[in-house]
């Protein structure tokens, strides 16, 4: 049960409410608002972006009920993995586990890469000539340094995450204050001519890109649930920790934007030449409080977006771990570093993924980065989860749920049509990248992988000679 001990020499379960909390707003908060903001109001024309910090926000608390139950049922390492190999093992046996771990391997790392993007843009503020090749190398050097902290025990880890949690608060606390002293009505609602206009193609083609924003800056809800193996008492711990810190997410965001819009015209942040389309945040600090102050400021949001790719490399390096221990992906993903109990080569390739992810958005834009992770983790991730949910209420009425879906199944039809929004405008929002190409091209690579996979494991792919049962009983041992 979730209680239970861990197997000898696996995962120690050390991470309590507080720190798995701490865990997923310091990766949901991050740097998204700070970068984001500017994002958002040139995909409404207006201050209306609010919009999309609001649906982003429904769909992620919808979407985060999901991961509660699930997570609380079933607290795994790999989250999603150990979801989608209870349900889809009836029909595609292994497939759908493989196909989201190989998914996961791209859109986490491709996720914490756009936080030190977001990093170098506000240290492009600290130091204005930071040059192009500079730039990427500071990048890459912050990565490595993630790296080589997450190289450690997960009690040390915990400890570390929580202060930079604190770090995060402050830094966002001092943007709203600051905000709240010189805050202007007249910037903030007044609105162009047509911003609601719903008959128009543009006002639903700005929501469907402010929503795949806006989701972006959410997601990290479910870091914990990738965890699950080294999370105390989980059946309580892990939905409390996803909607506790959606909740909170959800109202500092509010705040943030609609101080931020209050202070800084919007037209300076649709301007590609204006230091308010990179750094807003040190703009409104600049604008009320002085330079000094936000370049205090400034260190801190830096601070912040160093904690977000810390938490979110934290969490998806254990993605592949459960999959190669239980024989459903390449088996050297499922060892651990014999003293510090960490999967060694998942950390490894989701930095080195880390790496390239940053380069693409350095010399393309960080909004054609985001629709692209969002639109990798779509169908096999979201999606697919969504279905699990309903599969195993279906075929496992027994499963030990010790929290299960307000309203259902409201949430899960509004979290999937909400995912569908985001794929379905992806090309439109995207112009000339083509990212739901992009991500067929990787699901096509996935498959080619996985009857690799197969043959080396001289294993039948599509079926699984486990009942559910039995597959239940290795999750619960």
């Amino acid at each position: 049960m979730s209680g239970s001990p861990p197997p000898t020499g696996g995962f120690v379960r050390r991470v309590g409410l507080f720190q798995a909390t701490a865990i997923n707003m310091s990766q949901m908060c991050g740097i998204g608002p700070f970068v984001t903001i500017p994002l958002m109001v040139a995909a409404f024309g207006g201050p209306q972006a609010v919009i999309g910090f609001v649906a982003g926000a429904i769909l992620s608390l919808c979407d985060g009920l999901v991961w509660a139950e699930l997570g609380a049922a079933m607290p795994g390492s790999g989250g999603s993995y150990v979801y989608l190999r209870q349900a889809f093992q009836y029909r595609t046996g292994r497939l759908m586990p493989f196909l989201f771990v190989w998914t996961a391997m791209l859109f986490i790392p491709l996720t914490m890469s756009t936080g030190v993007v977001g990093f170098v843009q506000y240290l492009g503020y600290l130091a204005p000539g930071l040059g192009q090749h500079t730039g990427d190398l500071i990048g890459l050097g912050v990565i490595a340094l993630v790296v080589v902290l997450l190289w450690r025990g997960i009690e040390h880890i915990a400890r570390i995450t929580a202060v930079m949690w604190c770090v995060m608060i402050a830094a966002v606390v001092l943007v709203i204050a600051a905000a709240a002293t010189d805050f202007s009505a007249h910037l903030a609602f007044t609105y162009p001519a047509g911003a609601f206009d719903l008959t128009g193609e543009r006002f639903w083609l700005g929501f469907a890109a402010g929503l795949t924003i806006g989701v972006y800056d959410y997601l990290g809800y479910s870091t914990t649930a990738y965890m699950g193996a080294e999370i105390k008492d989980p059946g309580r711990t892990l939905p409390r920790s996803v909607l506790f810190s959606i909740l909170g997410i959800m109202g500092i965001y509010l705040l943030l934007q609609i101080g931020t819009l209050g202070v800084v015209d919007w037209h300076r942040m649709t301007d590609p030449h204006d230091i308010a389309s990179t750094s807003v945040a040190a703009v409104v600090l600049e604008d009320t409080w002085g330079k000094g102050a936000a370049d205090v400021v400034t260190v801190l949001i830096l601070i912040t977006a160093f904690a977000s790719v810390f938490a979110g490399l934290l969490g998806g390096s254990r993605v592949p771990y459960d999959a190669a221990r239980d024989r459903v992906f390449f088996r050297p993903y499922g060892k651990l570093h014999p003293e510090h109990r960490f999967p060694v080569l998942g950390l490894a390739t989701m930095g080195v993924i880390t790496a390239v992810g940053f380069l693409i958005g350095r010399h393309t834009d960080l909004a054609t980065l985001i629709q692209l992770l969002t639109t990798v983790m779509v169908i096999v991730q979201a999606l697919a989860q969504i279905i699990a949910l309903s599969v195993l209420r279906r075929r496992q009425p027994a499963l030990p749920r010790p929290y299960r879906m307000w309203l259902y199944p409201v949430p899960s039809v509004v979290a999937f049509t909400g995912w569908c929004v985001i794929y379905g405008y992806a090309d439109k929002n995207s112009p000339g990248r083509h990212p739901i190409e992009w991500s067929l091209a990787w699901l096509a690579l996935g498959g080619v992988a996985f009857l690799v996979w197969a043959r080396l494991e001289q294993v039948w792919p599509f079926g699984s000679k486990e009942t559910g049962e039995e597959h239940q009983a290795l999750e619960l041992t």
